[in-house]
Order: structure tokens, then C-alpha cells, then sequence
């Protein structure tokens, strides 16, 4: 067995493990009340915090640059690589 196929079984059964006791925890306990808020509010607080990197994420990452001064720039590469090229060639 492969180190993936390893790890990709210890998964599983973590997670079988994980519903069985979450199960447990809800249906069978008296804590079902404390586990079901638990929950939600980890869920509510997960998705907000992805929300919120996101938003941070776009707030501080400059705009791109406009394609007609990237295609500028381009230009004014090829340009000086063919001079150099021209040059290289005037030197032979």
C-alpha cells in the first residue's frame, strides 16, 4: 500500500470515527444542546472568517496593471532584445 492510499484510509476512518461520536454527542448525551451550538457557531464563524480573508485579500492586493501597458512593455522588450541582436551580429 502507497503512502497515499495510507493516508487516504487513515481519513476514512477518522472520519467514520469523527460521525460516530458526533452522532453519539447529539442523540445520546445530554450535552446535545452545548455540542449543537458548538457547532453552529464554529460553522458561522468559518464561514465568516473565509469571508472576511477574502475581503482582506481584495482590499490590500493591487489592481493589475492594463493590458495596453503590459502589451507596452512587451513591445519595448522585443525591441531592445532585436537591437541587441543586431548589434551582437554587427560585432561578427
Amino acid at each position: 500500500m502507497g503512502r497515499d492510499q495510507a493516508v487516504g484510509a487513515l481519513l476514512i476512518v477518522v472520519a467514520v470515527v469523527v460521525i460516530i461520536a458526533y452522532g453519539w454527542l447529539v442523540f445520546l448525551t445530554p450535552y446535545s444542546q452545548l455540542v449543537i451550538e458548538i457547532t453552529a457557531f464554529l460553522a458561522v464563524a468559518v464561514i465568516f472568517g473565509i469571508l472576511g480573508w477574502v475581503g482582506y485579500t481584495l482590499a490590500t492586493t493591487p489592481p493589475p496593471k492594463p493590458i495596453e501597458e503590459i502589451e507596452r512593455e512587451v513591445k519595448q522588450a522585443l525591441e531592445d532584445i532585436e537591437k541587441q541582436m543586431g548589434q551582437q551580429g554587427e560585432q561578427k
